[in-house]
């Protein structure tokens, strides 16, 4: 009986299973009929509404085809009006172009005419008054000529002394107006430079023993030292400008130093001289600069400030070369001449005096040489080159350039020639002793009374240098002039040097 129960119990759950699951079958089936119908619907939906718009833009397009229509047929009837136009002015252009060939015709028939009437007329007259033209004009200008001469000569005269007149009193107002603008300084240079010592314990340290110390300072600077009674003072004298500057900075740092000995001497004489370098290359940068001058290769700006150590007539040549510049510019302006070219021509007029003692040839000379090699314009060449009239002058520049250097040359207490003539004497001995073989170099000093020679130990031997001391004196006796004796001193000595490490 269970058992039955069981079984029937299973068979209503089955049955009513097959009835439920029955039922959502019938219930989904009507889900997606419902679903298929909505989406015919939305399908017929989206299909009207891109008809209406296909058919809303066709509609446009049509529209906008007959306005582009109606566009390019105004367009092709102005272009046809036009083209109407242009061949109507096309025929009269044509006309007018055969008038215009007809009237030409016309006016070279008639100048031909005219041409031909003239000559007639000239050669009736030619035939009447048997005279050519040419016979004919002359005699008319003699006529005249004579008939006016007297006038024209005065007329001729008075111009001409009107004229030189204008530019003579021109000229002295240029003059005088540049030099006034120009009120530089005209101090002659020194031939001796003074040290102060601070007491006469330092100046029997300079002296050393024996006088070893002075000999040696002597010796490496190429000067003379004066210690006389003067407290408080050492006189340093050479007439090489730059010798006595390194050797007053050498005894000023000698002094600080306060080691005073053969060694210490030549190594802040070595010092001394790099100290000069850097001066020379500061003067010549101060130079340019005050003249305004800044296209100048640097070389050239450093042998333009070696000239603030050389002296022309006693007058500091680099002071003169920048008064010079100055002056140059002023006339420039004046004359409407190029002034960068009359103040550069000026300030490098005397570089070759930088270079005299080691080139050859005059400064006109090694100052263009060293212009040229050092890429300056050539026209600054040009006006530098004529200042001694030993070239031609070829523009108003180089005129200028010699105008103020007899300027700046010529005012009151600028220029001492004794003391040129003493200077030259002095150099001349130096390179006269500096050309023998084996000198390695020489000093001038006692104001010329004495040359110190030194000579390279390795090429001249003792009694070499005895024969040449000989050899040299008599030299100087042959070849310069100068007043009582000249004593030659030769100096030749072996260094050796090893380093303890």
């Amino acid at each position: 009986m269970g058992v039955g129960v069981l079984l029937l119990g299973i068979g209503v759950g089955y049955y009513l299973r097959v009835l439920v699951a029955l039922g959502k079958r019938r219930s989904i089936e009507i889900d997606i009929k419902q679903m298929m119908v909505g989406a015919k619907e939305e399908a017929q939906r989206i299909t009207d509404e891109a008809k209406k718009k296909s058919e809303e833009t066709l509609s446009n397009l049509k529209e906008e085809e007959k306005k582009k229509e109606q566009e390019f047929r105004e367009t092709e009837k102005r272009l046809i009006k036009k083209d109407e136009f242009l061949d109507a002015r096309q025929v009269e252009v044509n006309k007018e172009a055969e008038g215009i060939k007809q009237k030409a015709e016309e006016v070279k028939k008639i100048q031909e005419k005219v041409l031909k009437i003239e000559e007639e007329k000239r050669s009736e007259l030619e035939r009447v008054s048997k005279l050519t033209e040419v016979e004919a004009k002359e005699e008319l200008l003699k006529d005249v000529e004579k008939k006016y001469e007297e006038d024209i000569m005065v007329r001729i005269q008075k111009l001409e002394n009107s004229n030189e007149e204008k530019l003579d009193r021109r000229a002295k107002d240029i003059l005088a107006t540049s030099i006034q603008r120009l009120a530089a300084s005209t101090a002659s240079e020194l031939m001796t430079t003074i040290v102060t010592i601070p007491n006469n314990e330092i100046k029997g340290k300079i002296i050393g023993k024996e006088g070893r110390n002075i000999r040696a300072f002597e010796r490496a600077a190429g000067v003379e030292l004066i210690v006389d009674d003067t407290p408080g003072s050492i006189i340093i004298s050479s007439f090489d400008p730059i010798r006595r500057q390194v050797a007053r900075l050498a005894l000023e740092n000698l002094i600080l130093d306060g080691r005073i000995q053969p060694a210490k001497i030549e190594e802040l004489v070595e010092k001394a001289k790099e100290e000069i370098n850097k001066i020379i290359k500061e003067k010549g940068e101060q130079a340019v600069y005050e003249c305004g001058i800044f296209n100048f290769d640097p070389r050239i700006v450093s042998i333009i400030g070696r000239l603030y150590f050389r002296t022309s007539y006693g007058q500091n040549v680099l002071q003169h070369s920048i008064e010079m510049a100055h002056i140059a510019g002023m006339i420039a302006e004046e004359l409407g001449a190029d002034v960068a070219i009359a103040k550069a021509g000026a300030l490098v007029h005397d570089i070759g005096k930088a270079l005299d003692h080691e080139v050859q040839g005059t400064h006109v000379e090694i100052g263009m040489r060293i212009l040229q090699k050092f890429g300056a314009d050539e026209r600054i060449v040009t006006a530098m080159k004529s200042h001694h009239e030993e070239y031609p002058y070829e523009t108003i520049e180089s005129i200028i350039v010699q105008t103020a250097d007899a300027i700046s040359g010529g005012r009151p207490g600028a220029r001492r020639d004794s003391v040129e003539n003493y200077l030259k004497r002095l150099q001349e001995l130096e390179a006269l002793v500096n050309a023998f073989p084996g000198v390695e170099k020489s000093y001038a000093l006692q104001a010329g009374r004495e040359i110190r020679i030194f000579v390279t130990p390795e090429k001249v031997s003792d009694a070499e240098a005895k024969l040449m001391a000989r050899e040299i004196a008599i030299k100087i006796e042959q070849e310069l002039k100068y007043p009582g004796e000249i004593k030659v001193t030769m100096i030749r000595e072996t260094r050796i040097i090893e380093y303890a490490r």
